[in-house]
């Protein structure tokens, strides 16, 4: 798998020990159904059928899951991440061993369901807004444990990954600032925090007034500002208020109905949790040739 914005060997770790816990989840002692019905060592093929339009994603996830029951398995894939699939199409088609090919078959529609819902509807909305120089990021707002897999998903479709969580960036958001009693307080104890620990990461500051856009403009350190909740008229004013002097983000409200008005600002880019929190799967089967 393509991960290219986390660690190759963090990301080995973690979906080795996510898919064990999945299997924990699913298949606890053992696919009582399969075992019963299926003789040992019976070989079998099976088709993944699309059954809808759109971006396919976590092919090669699958085959993941597959060898991790099945050493032996061997898929001849007729797409790859990332590609257009239509209604009738075959992803792919699995041979191995028929008790492991059924066992993993919820465990693989579900994650490829998932990610191909998520890719499409990346792609859909980078295609909206293609004519403008805006770039779509996705966020935090993802099913815990499946952050890495979600974001994975938006980059196959086209979109750019934010912070991977807490760790990788300061984001002073509004809880922080109200604490703080303002933002340049906020900002302050933020640099502080980050030259007392010696780290070297970026800030962003959300902004929710033109008040607090004059504020921000005053003050130095500050890699990106998240303009939350601006209409796109309002919007377009900020962006030309700050001029280039930041990285500018919007976020919050922005749908498939309303994209290119934010993105006609020239903003730099458009956050959506829209991309990971609503989804509707694109519909796949696995089917047992007989």
């Amino acid at each position: 798998m393509n991960i290219d914005f986390y660690p190759s060997s963090l990301f080995d770790k973690y979906l080795d020990a996510f898919l064990t816990l999945c299997f924990q989840e699913d298949i606890g002692p053992g696919d009582h159904t399969s075992m019963a019905i299926l003789p040992e060592n019976t070989k079998a093929e099976a088709n993944l059928l699309v059954k809808d339009n759109g971006l396919i994603a976590g092919i090669d996830l699958a085959g993941i899951i597959f060898r991790k029951l099945d050493p032996s398995v061997q898929m001849h894939t007729f797409f790859k991440d990332g590609d257009q699939v239509n209604c009738g199409d075959i992803a792919f088609q699995v041979k191995g061993e028929a008790r492991a090919i059924l066992t993993a078959e919820r465990l693989v529609l579900n994650f490829m369901q998932h990610l191909s819902g998520i890719a499409t509807k990346t792609f859909q909305l980078t295609q909206l807004i293609e004519a403008y120089p805006a770039r779509l990021l996705d966020t935090r707002k993802t099913v815990p444990g499946l952050r890495l897999l979600e974001k994975w998903a938006v980059k196959i479709g086209g979109g750019s990954n934010h912070r991977i969580g807490l760790y990788d960036m300061i984001l002073i958001k509004d809880n922080h600032i109200d604490h703080a009693g303002g933002i340049t307080n906020a900002v302050d104890r933020a640099k502080d925090y980050l030259k007392n620990n010696k780290l070297n990461l970026k800030i962003e500051v959300e902004l929710r007034t033109f008040n607090d856009i004059h504020e921000v403009l005053e003050l130095q350190g500050i890699d990106r500002v998240l303009l939350d909740n601006f209409s796109p008229q309002d919007l377009n004013k900020a962006v030309s208020l700050i001029d280039k002097r930041l990285i500018t983000e919007a976020s919050g409200g922005i749908t498939e109905k309303n994209i290119r008005e934010y993105a006609r600002s020239n903003v730099d880019y458009i956050s959506s949790g829209f991309l990971t929190h609503t989804v509707t799967p694109l519909d796949l089967s696995l089917k047992i040739k007989i």
